[in-house]
């Protein structure tokens, strides 16, 4: 019999740069040092009990079984009233809304569904760090255009110039993880008329839409021109504090959405079931629920901000989210990585390094990212932990 060993383990060669996620690493590194872990954006407090009771009775219910591959049309029609609400734009739940297994697939079905091998995509650095994964999946080809520091202005005439005859779609994400900008209208329409002039589509990841404190939130497929060529992603996880249960969705014309339910019926097909229902409840007349979140995230992250400039580090007080990034440089440790394990062995606190969230590591190698969506008495012991440094 032919020794195991003689097999070694291949990864395919377009998934090998990006290896463990840094999430993974610095949440080992975390849970060995018992430190107070503000790096992973999940949040330590339990979901609001109206989608728990939600679930449970769709589970008692009966609805169990596999739910149409585009999303249950409750649903679908949950998440279509939202959007209207929101944009004044009228979809048909039907066709145009998919249900996915988190934002993160319907970043992933969307590239797979609509990219050709080759074709080039234009990402804001700093990305979050699956964004490249999925590109490499759909064989597509990233091109990168950074946010500097410290206004990480949306620069359209940076982003034409990096475009060529090859370029298929544009990645936006606002607000944007992990610098926390909220773009403006005029940086909006800029990229706008980029897009219709060079016949681009636009991914536009909303996850964290309602956590928005200072500007307002525009939705790229509002703009004059821009729906038929945008597909808007969204989830649950993040507003109602059930990363774990994985709804996400994309909204687009028929023509995108062609492509995109090509991809999702072989990736996942459908998505649980009962959780699918909850979604539905949750997402209607939450007005009173949405102010609550954003009062609730507003004060911790101008308190994780003081305490973070209390602790000598250079903050960028993000207008949305729930993420702040600062400079470490005050520390004394040669780039982010080293920092985020140093905190972690001196100060008994996690934080995430984001240089992978960019083609150029360096450009990320000053900054750290914490979250602020736990619990006020996780934000006061990391402070206390960083105040002893």
């Amino acid at each position: 019999m032919t020794s195991t060993n003689s097999h070694p383990d291949r990864v395919a060669q377009r998934l090998q740069p990006f290896g463990e996620t840094v999430f993974s690493e610095i949440n080992r590194l975390a849970a060995q040092a018992g430190a107070v872990n503000l790096s992973q954006g999940c949040p330590d407090f339990d979901a609001p009990d109206f989608i728990k009771e939600a679930a449970r009775a769709a589970i008692s219910d009966g609805q169990n079984q596999y739910p149409p591959m585009g999303g249950t049309p409750v649903l679908t029609q949950a998440i279509a009233d939202d959007f209207q609400a929101s944009t004044g734009i009228e979809v048909d739940p039907a066709a145009e809304v998919t249900v996915t297994c988190g934002c993160t697939e319907a970043i992933a079905a969307t590239l797979i569904g609509l990219c050709d091998p080759g074709d080039e995509v234009i990402l804001m650095d700093p990305v979050y760090d699956s964004y490249r994964p999925c590109l490499a999946m759909a064989n597509a080809v990233p091109k990168a255009v950074t946010l500097h520091p410290p206004e990480f202005h949306l620069d359209a005439q940076a982003i034409d110039a990096a475009c060529t005859d090859r370029t298929r779609a544009v990645m936006l994400n606002t607000p944007h993880n992990p610098t926390g900008r909220v773009f403006t209208l005029e940086e909006m329409e800029a990229l706008a008329e980029v897009c219709r002039r060079r016949n681009l589509i636009v991914l536009a990841d909303e996850v964290y839409h309602r956590m928005v404190y200072e500007g307002t939130h525009r939705s790229m497929a509002s703009l004059p021109g821009m729906y038929e060529r945008t597909i808007t992603m969204n989830s649950l996880g993040k507003t109602f504090s059930v990363t774990g249960w994985k709804i996400g969705w994309t909204i687009a014309p028929p023509h995108l959405m062609a492509g995109i339910r090509s991809a999702h019926q072989f990736m996942t097909f459908d998505i649980a079931h009962p959780f699918q229902h909850a979604g539905a409840v949750a997402l209607r007349n939450r007005e009173e629920y949405y102010q609550e979140l954003h009062d609730l995230y507003l004060h911790r992250r101008n308190m994780l901000c003081e305490g973070l400039a209390d602790a000598g580090f250079k903050v960028y007080q993000p207008q949305g989210t729930y993420f702040v990034l600062c400079d470490h440089t005050h520390l004394g440790q040669p780039d982010d990585v080293a920092a985020a394990k140093w905190l972690i062995e001196h100060a008994g606190v996690a934080a995430i390094p984001p240089s992978s969230f960019y083609a150029n590591r360096s450009d990320g190698a000053s900054l750290l990212r914490f979250g602020f969506c736990k619990n006020i008495e996780t934000i006061e012991a990391a402070l206390d932990r960083l105040r002893r440094l």
